[in-house]
């Protein structure tokens, strides 16, 4: 029997990530990637992969919680350096212990990343711009290799850059995705393009604003997809001005959080806290962002005026200290908040000596200053990262109180309850355990602090050593849950009777109650957070709320078992004999072939060019001039943007010229052959030259009753089947011309237009098999 989860998107490294209706904000690395860090690009480009490891591991210890890597340079083997790249990573546990975004224009090095990953990673990125039947395709891989996807909002017409194309293209790619291909709804993520605001042009203003609203719309239509995007386009405008840029990237998280944005491509480094921005920066952004007051671009211009105050970094500077002139408590809390550690065992010693007992500094300014990081989380002000930055400061602080709290206690006897915290055996994971274990001291508990990578009879003698009165069990990865369960069946061996406490990232109350609490009758509790653990301790030590808590705990549980194993059993995948017997039935019988307009080969000359150049896939166009990117993004690049616009213009004025003055001669040419297929997936094709065989794939997951396996020679009628035979076809085109103009160009010396004619003609072809296609 399959296991029961709730529908939540579930990625992995080494360890898991599951992206719950809790999780404020997923911050993806953008450094691993070519494109994005000069640094990366460089030691990829000098074959010096190991090295380049070091840019994958700091993104991991600022916060990343997934690694994006893309490998798209002109210069590059993308397809060798991403394998490359990643195998090295996979042997790394400190870095692959995250998941893994791989990230291309080109399908064949995704699909090359795919096997190289052992986690569930993410595709970055397939989209409806070839069509559907290359989204489907793409689409079909990827749910092969089990990988979540990210879902441009890009469609034949182009990229979505309106509230209205942005929820019409995500529509039809769930419902392909879902109802054609079997997608998970929690396995697709949305990426509504972020794009420049503030640029100028009164068309941009409300780009922001029909982004967070459009994720508001599919959240509330589809509640189990997730939202992303590339923050950093937003302020392309003030790109060189990092204080502004922090600024309006923090203000534009704050609002699309709220509206349902779940993770997006951002240095979480370098976002600032939402409620230290300067107010009156904060409200022009804010205007910028939302499109309010921005008549005539109004608030654009405010903004751009105001910016000039924060290019000076000298400014900056010395605001960054002033903090340092406020009272002990006022910098530890701003320490905490701001996840910086370099005074804090100065500070906390200062605390000490003015406060009666050490205790009160982890009771009086760590805990108010970690009750803001909590409140700022909530409510979408901070992010995970650097909610980890201030458990961090918070843990250095602690350690240097510790010593003194433990002399103090060596002198007085206490009669409060003890509770043992431990990590099990095999897991290294502690911040949330210290934390948990700081909340309870502040309540007033002893804390047994055991550590990590806890075997099971080490837990329990200390236990019974120091007289537990609650053990805790802390986990981060899915070895640490059998763990668990051994640990209760050890406590029910040995009899104890202390309540038992679960928590950890890749535990549930649904995993507690079906595979832990059965293991031990005197109570398994699944504990969600710190802040409960305070509550659900109080209960279970309170002489007259103890046996009723357990008692309704037990009820509650009972139901969880009994919903889990009254599920149906998932899907499995079924032999290809098996496949064959639930093939697509297809009434050949009363079909009739579509009949070609000609058989054979028939060729096309002298196509129309103006045709041809609005099929034009630009990617690969500015890839060629080492500019590697999504297009449009590629536009506002914060590195090469300027000079990619600049180029663009260019492209676009000679294109004009090609077009009107009929530079190049567009040919192709189309085949169409009689074919039939065969009971063993197979596609004769009948030419001049002799028949042609085509074998085909079948689908191999179990389906429902009634649901086909496809192959797609299901749907080439069988020999004899209809009246007239079935078909298939081929094509191929080029384009003439070139050698002429490049030597007009050779004449002037002009190698610019030299070689912007020689990639203009190569997109030109590849748009016109896009056309014939």
């Amino acid at each position: 029997m399959s296991t029961t989860i709730a529908p939540y998107l579930r990625l992995s490294g080494l360890e898991p990530l599951v992206v719950r209706p809790e999780t404020n904000f997923v911050n993806v690395g953008e450094r691993t990637n070519v494109t994005g860090s000069k640094k990366f690009a460089r030691l990829i480009k000098e074959g010096k992969y190991e090295e380049a490891l070091s840019v994958a591991r700091q993104q991991v210890e600022n916060g990343a919680q997934i690694l994006d890597v893309n490998m798209d340079d002109a210069l590059l083997d993308g397809k060798q350096a991403m394998v490359t790249y990643l195998n090295l990573l996979q042997s790394e546990p400190d870095i692959a212990k995250i998941p893994i975004m791989i990230d291309s224009s080109k399908f064949e090095i995704i699909e090359a990343g795919l096997k190289c990953v052992q986690g569930k990673c993410i595709v970055n990125s397939i989209s409806l711009k070839e069509g559907e039947a290359k989204f489907i395709e793409q689409a079909y891989i990827c749910k092969a290799f089990g990988a979540a996807v990210i879902v441009m909002a890009f469609d034949e017409q182009g990229q979505a850059d309106n509230l209205e194309r942005r929820v019409a293209i995500a529509e039809r790619a769930y419902h392909i995705l879902v109802s054609d291909i079997g997608f998970a709804p929690q396995d697709i993520i949305f990426d509504l393009n972020v794009f420049a605001v503030a640029t100028g042009l009164e068309e941009h203003n409300n780009y922001a604003v029909d982004f967070i609203e459009a994720t508001r719309i599919i959240k509330q239509k589809y509640p189990l997809v997730k939202i992303s995007g590339g923050v950093s386009n937003l302020s392309f405008s003030f790109r060189g001005n990092e204080p502004v840029r922090e600024a309006m990237h923090s203000v534009f998280l704050y609002h699309a959080i709220k509206a349902g944005m779940d993770m997006g491509i951002v240095n979480a480094g370098q976002l600032a806290v939402y409620d230290d921005i300067d107010a009156e920066l904060r409200k022009l952004c804010e205007d910028v962002i939302l499109n309010r007051n921005n008549d005539n671009n109004e608030a654009t211009d405010k903004l751009i005026v105001f910016a000039e105050q924060f290019k000076g970094q000298e400014k900056a500077a010395k605001k960054d200290e002033a903090w340092r002139s406020e009272p002990v408590e006022k910098r530890l809390a701003h320490a905490l908040v701001h996840g910086i550690t370099d005074f804090v065992d100065a500070d906390t010693e200062e605390a000490r000596l003015q406060y009666s007992r050490p205790l009160d500094v982890i009771e009086g300014p760590l805990m108010d200053g970690m009750n803001i990081v909590g409140d700022l989380f909530g409510a979408g002000k901070m992010f995970l990262p650097q909610v980890v930055k201030s458990a961090r400061v918070m843990k250095k602080a602690v350690a240097v109180l510790t010593p003194y709290i433990e002399a103090e206690k060596s002198g007085n006897t206490s009669s409060a309850a003890t509770i043992l915290l431990a990590t099990v055996k095999g897991d290294v994971h502690d911040i949330g355990k210290n934390i948990v274990g700081v909340v309870l001291a502040c309540n007033g508990y002893n804390i047994v602090d055991l550590g990590v990578m806890v075997p099971a009879d080490k837990i329990l003698d200390e236990a019974q050593k120091v007289g537990a009165d609650i053990i805790g069990l802390s986990g981060l990865i899915t070895p640490s849950l059998d763990e668990m369960v051994h640990i209760a069946k050890e406590m029910k061996r040995r009899g104890m009777q202390q309540p038992l406490l679960i928590g950890g990232a890749t535990t549930s109350r649904m995993h507690t109650a079906v595979k832990i609490a059965p293991e031990y009758p005197n109570g398994v509790i699944h504990v969600l957070d710190a802040s409960r653990s305070v509550t659900v301790a109080g209960q279970l030590l309170g002489k007259e709320t103890k046996a009723n808590y357990l008692k309704n705990l037990r009820i509650e549980y009972d139901g969880l078992y009994h919903q889990f194993h009254n599920k149906k059993t998932g899907k499995t995948y079924i032999s290809y004999e098996e496949a064959k017997v639930t093939k697509a039935r297809v009434n050949f019988k009363n079909y009739k072939p579509v009949q070609p307009q000609f058989n054979g080969v028939k060729v096309f000359k002298n196509f129309d060019l103006g045709t041809i150049a609005k099929y034009i896939d630009w990617g690969p166009f500015f890839i060629a001039w080492e500019m590697p990117g999504h297009f449009p993004k590629v536009l506002t690049d914060p590195t090469f943007g300027t000079e990619a616009t600049r180029l663009y213009n260019d492209a676009q004025q000679l294109l004009a010229t090609i077009v009107a003055e009929k530079w190049f001669t567009a040919d192709g040419v189309i085949g169409f052959w009689p074919a039939y297929s065969n009971d063993a997936d197979t596609v004769f094709v009948q030419t001049e030259q002799g028949e042609v065989q085509l074998e085909f794939l079948r689908q191999q997951v179990k389906k429902a009753i009634g649901q086909p396996n496809y192959s797609l020679a299901d749907f080439i009628a069988p020999k004899n089947a209809t009246a007239s035979s079935d078909y298939i076809g081929a094509f191929a085109v080029t384009i003439h011309g070139l050698q002429d103009a490049l030597a007009k160009f050779n004449a002037e010396f002009d190698e610019y237009n030299k070689i912007l004619t020689q990639v203009l003609s190569d997109r030109l072809v590849e748009a016109f098999a896009e056309y014939l296609h």
